[in-house]
């Protein structure tokens, strides 16, 4: 009896351990960063390295470029994920397995694959695209929308299962509504949250991808220009992997307010 009765405290005990260890995990390196990257003049603690890094245009220019590689990989992926993942769940279910297996396999095909396949491709006519910078930005987009796939569709596909699709598609139909004005004004406001959740992991992989950036467009893009800073600059490159860090919170905490609204307007919707 008394054992049971000090089953709970102690689950209580072990979950709070378990979320300490996890605190240490993740604040401790972090901690670590930002005290090396106040370190670069000797004796004291300065923000030299954070006025080097943000007074080099080329930061500016490397992450305006990967911030726009982003969000156009998270529109082109959107665009796809959605209405296949929809159209799956509504007639075609018995292919949910064969998507499923085929959205897994950015985890089994290296990224270094992907990018000497694409560059293969499509470095000879008839698709010549590496040939000038607006082919390289494409195809760069088309390998970033690959290696999203699996968190964008799971992230949609999740959305989908919360939702009756069937019912809404079917109320909408008796209601004259074509397919064109199903997706985008039926399906789409009810994925807000989950277009959003995959919009942010989206943005971030895209933010620090590194390989694929490194093969087509260079010290263009912002992973490698971080991984150059780091290979050359110790301090800076501590500096720019805590402001990098700061970028990703804002976006997931930018999200996470633009979902809530999304959802709370939404909410009155239905409510009306």
């Amino acid at each position: 009896m008394d054992r049971n009765a000090h089953a709970p405290l102690r689950q209580r005990l072990l979950s709070w351990f378990i979320l300490f260890l996890g605190g240490l995990y993740f604040f401790v390196p972090l901690i670590a960063t930002i005290d090396f990257s106040l370190r670069a003049r000797k004796g004291v603690l300065s923000a030299l390295a954070y006025q080097r890094v943000l007074s080099d245009p080329r930061f500016a220019s490397a992450f305006t470029f990967s911030l726009e590689m982003a969000l156009l990989t998270v529109v082109v992926g959107v665009v796809l994920v959605v209405p296949t993942a929809y159209w799956i769940r509504l007639r075609l279910p018995q292919l949910r397995p064969v998507v499923e297996f085929i959205t897994l396999m950015p985890f089994v095909v290296p990224a270094i694959v992907l990018v000497f396949g694409l560059i293969r491709v499509f470095s000879r006519p008839p698709f010549l695209l590496t040939n000038s910078f607006t082919g390289t930005q494409i195809l760069l987009v088309a390998g970033y929308v690959v290696l999203v796939l699996p968190y964008l569709y799971r992230a949609v596909d999740t959305g989908l299962q919360a939702i009756d699709i069937r019912t809404l598609t079917e109320a909408a139909q008796s209601l004259g509504a074509g397919w064109w004005v199903i997706i985008t004004q039926i399906i789409f406001p009810n994925l807000r949250s989950a277009i959003l959740s995959g919009a942010f992991l989206t943005i971030t992989i895209v933010m620090g991808e590194l390989t694929m950036a490194s093969f087509l467009v260079g010290l263009k893009a912002f992973g490698p220009y971080m991984s150059q800073v780091g290979q050359n600059r110790a301090y800076e490159g501590a500096a720019l992997a805590v402001i990098s860090f700061a970028l990703t919170w804002a976006f997931t905490m930018l999200f996470q307010f633009v979902g809530r609204r999304a959802l709370g307007g939404d909410q009155a919707f239905g409510a009306r």
